[in-house]
């Protein structure tokens, strides 16, 4: 299974390139699909593309429902 994770961007390398964070996790990202994107901006990334730009409240409701399927896990492999 792959996911598409909401992540932040911190740097513009270049108007298609660009460094991504979360948690503290960095990693560069291909920007050609969301030329618009600026630094500070929440990205869905996959596959090391950024496909989407989002605003903080659905970035972070989209990083609750990851924590959330991470817990139920945790608590179903007890």
């Amino acid at each position: 299974m792959c996911l598409a994770v909401p992540m932040i961007l911190v740097e513009k390398c270049s108007p298609a390139a660009g460094v991504v964070e979360m948690e503290g996790t960095r990693c560069g990202v291909d920007l050609s699909l969301t030329p618009d994107a600026t630094v500070g901006d929440y990205l869905v990334v996959h596959a090391g593309f950024a496909i989407e730009r989002l605003d903080r409240d659905e970035a972070d409701a989209r990083l609750q429902l990851f924590a959330d399927m991470a817990d139920l896990q945790r608590k179903a492999g007890q």
